[in-house]
């Protein structure tokens, strides 16, 4: 009552600085400038007490979003850099800032706001169990590249394959197999390089909601218009993170900060197509054509489509929350129309169409 005595739910800006000075109140210098630049954007230099609790509690909403804004326009720019003196973990925090985040005022709230726990798990944990799936059956079969040429290889539980489409799971599970080295190599670099930053910046939801998203939209892709091709590899999760990163780093050219943009742009995609032309070239013209089945290189596309569509979405929206945003829901929308679309598909068309299924192992 003291301070807000006709119950108008603001404070002045003044009184509330008085108040975090004499009583040494324990905030976050980051949440400090935001909260007195968003004061500094009110017409009568007010601090709104649930743009307080929000930006208090990091709450994802439109005050919060407000209060990045405002400070982005209000705060000098470049501080993270010129720090010195930081340990180990705090220069990857700010490195990985930087990296992802277009704005100096995010990137200074998420660097003050950063806690290691809980630390990037999905990524992790997704990798981690690719390689050891890997080395399980290139210990069984004794073969470390083009394993799917391998007949047992195929007869895995986990590989998606056209003529076991009635077992949903494989619709997921194919990501943890892989062709060979080369594939499990590249997807699990790329997770870790970008996977890893992303998941520690907009959180274990979010990204591993893209990473599943591109996932199950590459192996229905595939059941679509690739009707006789097996699957297997996390190149559709892979392409939905590399894809949506990227079109985030155009979209915010301006305001990225990551030194080389120009040159790690074009390895990056000198990389994905080079593995795009690969998959192409193992589909139709493999060197053993008798010996095993060709996956399908469909998967790739599909990710990369949900990455631009659905991801950039997400990423753009580190400061808000998803539901508040329409653009959001037309998005999950179409998403959900291409999932029960590629359903009818499969459970009729297949049949309809009269389309010769190889042999399932």
């Amino acid at each position: 009552l003291q301070l807000d005595p006709d119950n108008t739910g603001f404070v002045c800006a003044e009184t509330f600085t008085t108040l975090v000075n004499n009583h040494e109140l324990p905030l976050d210098p980051a949440k400090l400038e935001m909260l007195f630049a968003l004061s500094q954007g009110n017409e009568e230099g007010q601090i709104c007490y649930s743009q307080l609790v929000d930006l208090i509690s990091s709450k994802r909403s439109s005050s919060f979003r407000r209060a990045i804004s405002s400070g982005q326009r209000a705060l000098p720019r470049d501080v993270l850099l010129d720090q010195d003196g930081l340990g180990v973990y705090k220069r990857f925090v700010r490195y990985v800032a930087y990296e992802i985040l277009p704005g100096e005022m995010e990137r200074r709230w998420y660097f003050y706001q950063h806690r290691p726990c809980p630390p990037p798990i999905f990524m992790a944990a997704v990798t981690l169990t690719q390689i050891i799936v890997f080395l399980c059956y290139g210990v069984k079969l004794n073969k470390w590249v083009l394993q799917t040429y391998h007949p047992e290889y195929m007869k895995s539980p986990l590989v998606y394959h056209p003529g076991h489409r009635a077992r949903a799971w494989r619709f997921l599970t194919y990501m943890f197999m892989h062709v060979g080295l080369e594939q499990l190599g590249f997807n699990t670099l790329l997770q870790l390089m970008i996977g890893v930053p992303l998941e520690m910046v907009h959180g274990v939801l979010r990204i591993s909601f893209l990473y599943l998203a591109g996932v199950l939209a590459g192996s229905l892709a595939v059941s679509v218009t690739d009707m006789r091709a097996p699957l297997v590899g996390g190149s559709g999760g892979v392409y939905a993170l590399c894809s949506a990163h990227l079109a985030n780093v155009v979209m915010n050219w301006a305001g990225m900060r990551c030194p080389y943009k120009v040159l790690r742009m074009v390895l990056a995609l000198v990389c994905m197509s080079s593995e795009v032309g690969r998959a192409v070239w193992l589909r139709f013209s493999p060197p053993l054509p008798a010996a095993g089945p060709q996956p399908s290189f469909m998967a790739h596309l599909a990710g990369a489509a949900v990455g631009v569509s659905m991801g950039l979405t997400i990423l753009r929206s580190y400061e808000e929350n998803l539901q508040d945003q329409c653009g959001w829901w037309v998005i999950l929308l179409c998403y959900a129309t291409f999932l029960a679309f590629a359903i009818f598909w499969n459970v009729f068309a297949y049949d309809l169409l009269g389309v010769q299924i190889p042999h399932p192992p």
